[in-house]
Formats: C-alpha cells, sequence, structure tokens
C-alpha cells in the first residue's frame, strides 16, 4: 500500500509555529580534532549560502551541548549560531554514564547563564536523546550500534532535562526525543512519545535492506516511515530530524549510493518536507578530512557554495516557497510524490564525486534506521512531467456514487455536467442525463478504499468567516460547519501520468475508527471545489485561493459511507488545492488518518 506523504497533514500546534530547515552538525571532524566556533561559522555560512536554496537553511541541529575536547563546557556552535545568527536544536546525549548526562546538563546551564537571552532567541527546542531505544532493538543490536537505553530510563531524563529548565529562562522550549521511525510504531516505547513536547523521526530508506528499497522506492518508504511515526504521535508535532541518501558508498540491499540518486531523493523527499515541517537534512558535510562510507554530505571534504549535486526544488517557487521561519505547521500528514514537475538529474548535471560519513556518536548523526516497515509499499517509478487532463464534474444539483455496505449507490438527479482541464476551461459539456453522470462517477472511478495506491493531503487549513483575517495555520483535522471550511493541498507524482484518479471522501462510522475520532451535528453535505491555486499555512478567509470549479458535492454526509467525489485523468505532477464547505447546519471535525478505518479526503489512482 501506498502511505501518503507526510501524514503530513501538518499537527498544527495551536499557536502558529515557525518552520525550520537545516543540517545536522556533529562535534568532531572524521579525525577526532574537535569542531571549534569558527569551524561552525564557516559550516552555518556555507549552508545558508548554498546554491539552490534560497538562503533557506538557517537552522541546526547538534547532537551534544558539550564542546568537543572539554568535560562540560557549553558547544562553540552556540556562538558560532549567535554570529550567523542560525537557529539551533540543542542536543543531550544519553546512551552514557549518569556522569556524561550530568555533563550535559552542566553544559546547558553554563549555556543559559553565558548567553541569557540570545540563547532564548536561537533555541528551537532540546533533544534529549539520540536514536537510544534504537540502539536496543534487535535490529540495532544486530548492526552493533552503540549502548542505548530502555524507555524508562529515556522518559528518566527527559524528566529531568524538564526539571532542570523549570525556573530557567528556557523554560517555553519544546522537549523532544530522536529516534527511529521503527523505534516509535513500537508500542512498548509508548511512554517516551507521552513524555515530550515533540517527536524528531530518524528515517533512512536507504538502510531498509528488508525491503525493496532501492530509490525508486525511496519516496515512498521515508512518507510511510514519517506517516507511521505520526499516526502513533499523539498529536504532537513530528519533526524530521534525520534523512538522506548517501553520494558514496557501498550497495544496501537494492539501494545504491550515487551523485543521481541524493539528488533524486533530495528532490521526491526534501523538496516535499522543506518549509513544510521542521526538518534537518543529513548532512553538510561529513567527510573532512576524510570521507566515511557510506557518506551522505551535500559538499564535499571542502566547504564550498556549490553543493554535489542540484539542489534545486523542482517547481520552487511553490515547493518551497514557505522559507525557514515561515508560519505553518510542526509536523504534517504527507502523501508520496514530488510538489511540482520532476527534472530528473541526468537531465539536470552533477558535480564532482562526494564524500561524507555517519557515526552513531553525540558528535555524528546516526543514519541506520533499518527495520522492516509496517507495510509494503506500492513502488513509484518517476515518470517524464506530463500535465494529463482530469475531467470533474460540476453539476447543479449534485449526484454523487456512494458505497453503502458492500452495495454501491447513485444518489440521482438530472443536471449539467461538465469536463474541465487542468485550469478549469470547459472542454465539452456532457449530456445532462443521470445516466452520462454515473458512468463517468462509477466505470472510470478508483477504489473507494486505500487498499491501493492512494495520496495523503499535503496540508490541511481551516479557515473561518467568523474570523475572516485569522490564519489558523495547518491542521491535522479537518473541519467543516455553517462557518468554517478547510482546505486541501494534494501533491502528486509525475509517476501517475496516464493514470485515472479519483477524488474521495471517507467516512466510516465510530465504531470502525483505531486511532481517530470525530465529532458531528446537525445535518447537511459537503460542497467540494477545486481551487486555481493551492492554500498554504497564512491562508485566511479573506485571502483564500481563487475558486476554480465546483467539483461535486454530498447533498446528505451519512457515517458508515465511502464517496466518490470525481474521477478522471490525474494532474501528474500538479500541487491541487480543494476546498470542503457544510451545506445546511452540518458540523463536521474529524482527525484525518489512513490507518482502519481510513477516514477523510483522499486521492485514490489505478
Amino acid at each position: 500500500m501506498r502511505t501518503s506523504i507526510f501524514a503530513l497533514v501538518a499537527s498544527l500546534a495551536a499557536a502558529s509555529a515557525q518552520v525550520y530547515q537545516g543540517f545536522n552538525y556533529g562535534s568532531v571532524f572524521t579525525n577526532g580534532a574537535p569542531i571549534t566556533e569558527q569551524d561552525y561559522e564557516r559550516e552555518f555560512n556555507t549552508a545558508k549560502q548554498l546554491q539552490g536554496t534560497s538562503g533557506r537553511f538557517t537552522s541546526a541541529r547538534l547532537f551534544t551541548t558539550i564542546q568537543a575536547g572539554t568535560p562540560n563546557a557549553p558547544t562553540e556552535a552556540i556562538q558560532a549560531a549567535k554570529v550567523t545568527q542560525t537557529k539551533l536544536l540543542l542536543g543531550i546525549f544519553l546512551s552514557s554514564t549518569d556522569e556524561a548526562f550530568n555533563n550535559e546538563l552542566t553544559a546547558l546551564r553554563s549555556a543559559i547563564t553565558q548567553f541569557g537571552q540570545d540563547l532564548v532567541d536561537l533555541v528551537i527546542g532540546i533533544s534529549v536523546g539520540s536514536e537510544d531505544l534504537y540502539r536496543i532493538s534487535p535490529t540495532g543490536i544486530e548492526n552493533k550500534s552503540n549502548p542505548g537505553e530502555g524507555p524508562d530510563a529515556v522518559v528518566r531524563r527527559i524528566n529531568a532535562v524538564k526539571q532542570a529548565l523549570s525556573t530557567t529562562i528556557l523554560r517555553s522550549k519544546p522537549v523532544g526525543h530522536v529516534d527511529t521511525w521503527t523505534a516509535y510504531v513500537n508500542s512498548s516505547n509508548a511512554a517516551v512519545i507521552d513524555a515530550v513536547d515533540f517527536v524528531g523521526v530518524d528515517a533512512y530508506p536507504y538502510f531498509q535492506t528488508t525491503q525493496a528499497n532501492s530509490i525508486e522506492n525511496g519516496e515512498s518508504l521515508f512518507f510511510e516511515a514519517y506517516n507511521a511515526t505520526v499516526a502513533v504521535s499523539g498529536g504532537k508535532p513530528v519533526w524530521i530530524t534525520e534523512t538522506g541518501w548517501p553520494v558514496s558508498g557501498p550497495n544496501s540491499g537494492q539501494a545504491v549510493a550515487n551523485l543521481a540518486n541524493a539528488e533524486t531523493y533530495w528532490d521526491e523527499v526534501g523538496c516535499r518536507v522543506f518549509g513544510q515541517v521542521n526538518t534537518f537534512w543529513y548532512t553538510l558535510r561529513d567527510s573532512f578530512p576524510n570521507a566515511p562510507s557510506p557518506s551522505f554530505g551535500v559538499v564535499g571534504s571542502t566547504l564550498s557554495n556549490t553543493p554535489l549535486y542540484d539542489l534545486t526544488c523542482p517547481g520552487d517557487s511553490s515547493s518551497s516557497s514557505a522559507s525557514a521561519g515561515s508560519s505553518t505547521s510542526s509536523s504534517v500528514a504527507i502523501s508520496s510524490g514530488a510538489p511540482g514537475a520532476s527534472t530528473t538529474p541526468a537531465q539536470r548535471g552533477t558535480s564532482a564525486t562526494p564524500s561524507v560519513p555517519s557515526q552513531d556518536t553525540p558528535s555524528q548523526g546516526a543514519g541506520s534506521s533499518g527495520s522492516s516497515p509496517v507495510s509494503s509499499p506500492v513502488q513509484n517509478t518517476v515518470a517524464p512531467s506530463v500535465k494529463t487532463i482530469m475531467t470533474y464534474t460540476t453539476v447543479t444539483t449534485c449526484p454523487v456514487t456512494y458505497t453503502e455496505g458492500s452495495e454501491t449507490k447513485t444518489s440521482l438527479t438530472t443536471s449539467a455536467v461538465a469536463v474541465t482541464s487542468t485550469h478549469g476551461t470547459t472542454l465539452a459539456t456532457v449530456a445532462t442525463s443521470v445516466s452520462a453522470y454515473a458512468a463517468l462517477s462509477t466505470a472510470e472511478s478508483c477504489p473507494t478504499n486505500l487498499n491501493g495506491n492512494f495520496e495523503f493531503p499535503h496540508l490541511i487549513v481551516p479557515v473561518d468567516k467568523n474570523q475572516p483575517d485569522k490564519a489558523f495555520g495547518t491542521s491535522f483535522n479537518g473541519r467543516i460547519s455553517p462557518t468554517i471550511s478547510s482546505f486541501f493541498n494534494f501533491d502528486l507524482p509525475t509517476s501517475l501520468a496516464g493514470k485515472t484518479c479519483s477524488l474521495v471522501f471517507l467516512f466510516p462510522k465510530r465504531d470502525q475508527l483505531q486511532t481517530a475520532n470525530y465529532t458531528l451535528s446537525g445535518t447537511g453535505g459537503i460542497t467540494i471545489d477545486r481551487l486555481k491555486s493551492p492554500s498554504d499555512s497564512a491562508t485566511t478567509y479573506n485571502n483564500q485561493p481563487e475558486f476554480n470549479v465546483t467539483v461535486n458535492s454530498i447533498p446528505d454526509l451519512q457515517p458508515g459511507n465511502s464517496y466518490v467525489i470525481g474521477s478522471g485523468g490525474c494532474f501528474a505532477g500538479d500541487r491541487s488545492g480543494y476546498k470542503l464547505s457544510a451545506t445546511g447546519s452540518l458540523d463536521l471535525d474529524y482527525f484525518q488518518d489512513f490507518n482502519p478505518s481510513p477516514i477523510g479526503l483522499y486521492i485514490t489512482s489505478c
């Protein structure tokens, strides 16, 4: 089954949050020499000036708060961040002795004293631990990872950090934990999720050797991992703390480490998440002075603003328009696929051979999150960029096809049906008979379930006409009422070119839900409009995207039904925006979730 990209329907922090984008930074070079303030400054400035990134990499994730070569002095990365105005996700390294942990706390307290308000302005969060749960898992032990920690020990130290910060100027900063997605979906580690303010997830399809993990499946494997983490996060923000594809190194299962594949992974994963969810890529440079194997750095052993491969995101103006610091969600529900027309690495050209490693120590990133998945994704091969035409029905009195039990039914009402292109221009007018509409809605539609390929909305944003200038930001929930509408963005991969897509709304009964819920009151239905442009986290009632065409409506929304809204050729390579509005007195608030039984708006393909 193909999972959506980010169960990237962002998990809205109630207050609008900034989105940060950066790299991971260790504390020593590959020869063990400490990284100094000047070294950090050079690396932070290089990240900001990387060609093709429009200066968006303005944040840094650290694995430890201790300066290498000292017992407990604050990392010199903080002073470098102050000079370069780089935001910091501070790290507290675990998986060691109590003395080492106490040294981390000492370094943190010293940093608070030394930098005061400057530190408050720089720090976006504190991560307690990195892949500690993974290291004590069977896979971690098999891979000879460093000593790990069990969930009780991790929770105890998370609480110790929170207690240490409770009387300081950092008391309002979120405290989280970083681990592999496989650790989070293990229910025995649930107490760690309960203890944190945010969940940091590491996911590397390259290491998932128990699966078909070639680059063609990299996108699907990553978003399956992310969405699985979101599904167990309890609504807490899920930050992407490590992911990437190596530029050199050995084959890992079906995964091949080279520049072309690293660029493809950047395009298909990075460009989907940058500006949408807090993301720390692995990594800027890991090859100085010696290249590890595998090596993940986007620059070589010598710092340069020219990366080893093209970092320009396809459709950059739309896919990465939210710069670091823009207001949007901290975690998102995502459906795999590139945000815009994809350009292959072969078309764009790459530069010289690369370098850089990852060690599972406080000084370097993990890059070791391989293990079996929750479900097996469908391979998504990147196809040429093709703008295909999708047919929609514009219906005056809105018939709709739906499933009731095992029986497919159609609400029969005679009305005009128009077929529109991707830009909403009328290509033809189909006969006004009900039979013409029924043929379009049923015979050519894809399944109204998620057993095959499907797309999860990339973004959900509510607006309220009673608060017309308020931007609520992204949300995990769809909210539809007489005053509130919700906007949905879907990013359809180019691999859907030539296929049929169906926009479906799944609405099971409450007793069919396992991980989601909803509230429903009033009577009425839902109108579904396609927009001329997608929404974003700053969308309000007053600045909402312009209406293009009404796709269809559900006259009488009832639990236990699956509705086909419209079907036709997929908008391959497009970011499509839809608006759901209530009719009558309907008031629905639901958690969008693809777990059994799925609920919400999806696009299925066949």
